[in-house]
């Protein structure tokens, strides 16, 4: 159910979700701070290292608005990293230029048992106060977005020890040791639930949980370490926050898409590229918000694909309340102009 927001008339994106249908929709893009911008890689040379970056307020807040200076969205969303958790409950997590995410992998329980929980809330109060400095730094129309990790695709980095796709010891441990895989998403409830209520209350007008490697589980799997642990989450979360609207983003596995919303009780559902619009159209209920969900290589090529694809989503969507968005990511070898010109069309067709 969508939540009633006292900020309707200012922020486009909360107008969305009291349901109302908007025309232009409001526009952000999920990774729209980061290695494509000029300015973001000129900041980022200010720390040593990527977690640094994260946990210094004045950078990531810098970070987070240089999209919107650029191309004057109608959301900023924190800059952070969902396994600032990881870290910040003790694994070692340590980011390469070419690798990415490097782990400590976890292989035991004596494993998880090492890792703490409270310690991790002081950890991440400096994330807290880039949310509270953001919110200051934003104007009363544009919206903040706070978010974490799905704890599926959290723990699936903590066991394996990398971002590739290649997550086999994670599925061994769905398959073969269950009981310690519940025990490690059973305490990473426990802290993202905690992070994102600090978050909410530090400002967020709107969360999302990234679960972007739902898709790796097959369904009976995806309903307890995808569903069930985000619905534990979002009935926190609500305790704590009740007004704030949450977007789930479990990506892959559209055939679990329609039991995620209905399951889990998320405000709105942010859909990868590999879902059909007409699709989500006839199937998403009435009263979700959809996000989503230009192909990121569409928005590289650019030209009258980019054209022809951003029309045919403001047609599908047209009807109903609707965030534009990308179906992941923004790649670091996507053209500013094309960046450009896609807020352009979208705030002119729509």
């Amino acid at each position: 159910m969508i939540k009633q927001q006292p900020k309707t008339n200012s922020q486009p994106i909360l107008s969305v979700f009291q349901n109302n249908v908007s025309r232009p929709p409001p526009i952000w893009l999920m990774r729209q701070a980061g290695r494509y911008l000029p300015e973001y890689r000129d900041l980022r040379q200010q720390a040593k290292t990527f977690i640094d970056f994260c946990h210094s307020p004045e950078l990531a807040v810098k970070a987070s608005l240089q999209p919107l200076e650029r191309f004057n969205f109608d959301a900023a969303i924190l800059f952070a990293d969902i396994l600032l958790i990881p870290e910040a409950m003790g694994q070692k997590v340590v980011f390469q230029e070419t690798k990415g995410p490097v782990l400590q992998p976890l292989n035991n329980r004596s494993d998880i048992d090492g890792l703490y929980d409270f310690n991790a809330d002081q950890r991440l109060s400096n994330v807290i106060k880039t949310v509270q400095n953001l919110r200051l730094s934003l104007d009363s129309r544009q919206t903040l977005i706070g978010f974490a990790g799905g704890v599926w695709t959290v723990a699936a980095y903590m066991i394996q020890g990398h971002g590739k796709t290649d997550f086999s010891r994670a599925l061994e441990w769905v398959e073969h040791r269950p009981n310690d895989l519940k025990l490690l998403i059973n305490r990473l409830v426990e802290v993202t639930s905690r992070y994102l209520i600090a978050q909410a209350k530090a400002g967020a007008d709107v969360l999302q949980i990234f679960d972007s490697w739902a898709g790796l589980l097959n369904n009976d799997a995806y309903e307890r370490w995808c569903i069930a642990p985000t619905l534990k989450i979002i009935k926190a979360v609500r305790e704590a926050v009740p007004n704030v609207p949450i977007i789930g983003f479990p990506r892959g596995n559209t055939e679990m898409l329609i039991p995620y919303i209905l399951k889990t009780g998320v405000d709105g559902i942010s859909l990868d590229s590999n879902v059909e619009p007409l699709w989500a159209v006839e199937h998403i209920p009435e009263g979700c918000v959809v996000q989503g969900n230009l192909d990121p290589q569409v928005l590289v090529a650019g030209g009258e694909r980019l054209i022809k694809k951003v029309k045919e989503l403001l047609l599908a969507f047209e009807k109903r309340p609707y965030i534009f968005n990308l179906g992941h990511g923004i790649v670091p070898e996507t053209p500013l102009e094309n960046v450009a010109k896609l807020v352009t069309v979208v705030r002119e067709m729509g």
